[in-house]
């Protein structure tokens, strides 16, 4: 199936309902969407989904609540997170800091948030996933302790026992190169336009690249479809390749036959291999 065919599967799906919604901020998208686990009464990992769309405003994490729903149903606490997203120049990619701040922001506010939204989440089965532009934040979000100390998102102890990454931007260089989602990394982060300005946007791509942030000592997977034209599966080998050089072993689990959006549609038996390596990170 094609990536439009299945992006047209995905929205057809009627959004999800949250259980519950709270602020990690004053901005109207520094919110967080819950969804409690469906059937039984203990303790239930906590699987942390952060949407794609290539970091443009247009594209919030409406699209991605039948997913978290749909973890719901197969008994996970569920946090959706929204986050700033766009520029001044329509469908442009991305703010900087403000997209990498909020994911930040929100990922440290879960342990205030969640007792009173998600009484049955296990903080200490915290899952970061998250799917194409998402799936570059959480990589990045759970690299965080591998930033230098002077970088403003810099945390000493990652909090999560794994992630798994859906499709996801995960080597910005050569996304750049390949001009990846109508070039969403270079509107992301823009090139140096004078050679002044050189060394702060070197650090800008360093400080964002999650291939550039290892090995990060997490249990990590990544799962992608063969025939994604939108990220191809290129990137997710770029990114196995680079924490290998850095002696960390990356599962990444390729599909036949499935492009880009079927990871996260719930009718797609891709998107069941998708939950099942959640699982053997949560359980």
């Amino acid at each position: 199936m094609s990536d439009d065919a299945e992006a047209d599967s995905v929205l057809a799906h009627p959004a999800v309902a949250p259980d519950a919604t709270a602020a990690y901020g004053d901005h109207p998208d520094q919110i967080v969407d819950f969804y409690t686990p469906h059937g039984g009464e203990g303790p239930a990992p906590l699987v942390v989904v952060l949407h794609g769309g290539s970091w443009r405003q247009q594209y919030d994490r409406e699209h991605v609540s039948p997913f978290a729903g749909f973890l719901a149903r197969r008994g996970f606490a569920v946090a959706s997170v929204e986050y700033r997203r766009g520029g001044a120049a329509p469908g442009s990619a991305g703010r900087w800091p403000d997209t990498l701040d909020d994911v930040a922001a929100a990922l440290d506010a879960l342990p205030r948030l969640v007792p009173a939204c998600l009484p049955r989440a296990d903080l200490r089965r915290t899952v970061l996933t998250g799917h194409s532009a998402g799936g570059h934040l959480a990589l990045w979000a759970a690299a965080r302790h591998v930033l230098p100390p002077e970088a403003p998102w810099h945390r000493s102890t990652p909090p999560f026992r794994g992630v798994v990454a859906l499709a996801p931007i995960a080597h910005l260089a050569l996304a750049r190169e390949l001009g990846v989602c109508g070039g969403a990394v270079g509107q992301f982060l823009p090139a140096a336009d004078a050679p002044a300005a050189a060394g702060a946007a070197a650090v800008r791509e360093q400080w964002a690249d999650p291939s550039a942030l290892l090995p990060t000592g997490i249990a990590t997977t990544v799962v992608q479809g063969r025939d994604d034209a939108t990220v191809p599966p290129e990137l997710s080998d770029a990114y196995a390749d680079a924490a290998a050089k850095e002696g960390e072993l990356v599962g990444v689990t390729l599909l036949d036959g499935v492009g880009h959006f079927a990871l996260i549609d719930p009718a797609a038996d891709a998107c069941a291999v998708a939950v099942a390596e959640i699982e053997q990170l949560a359980w």
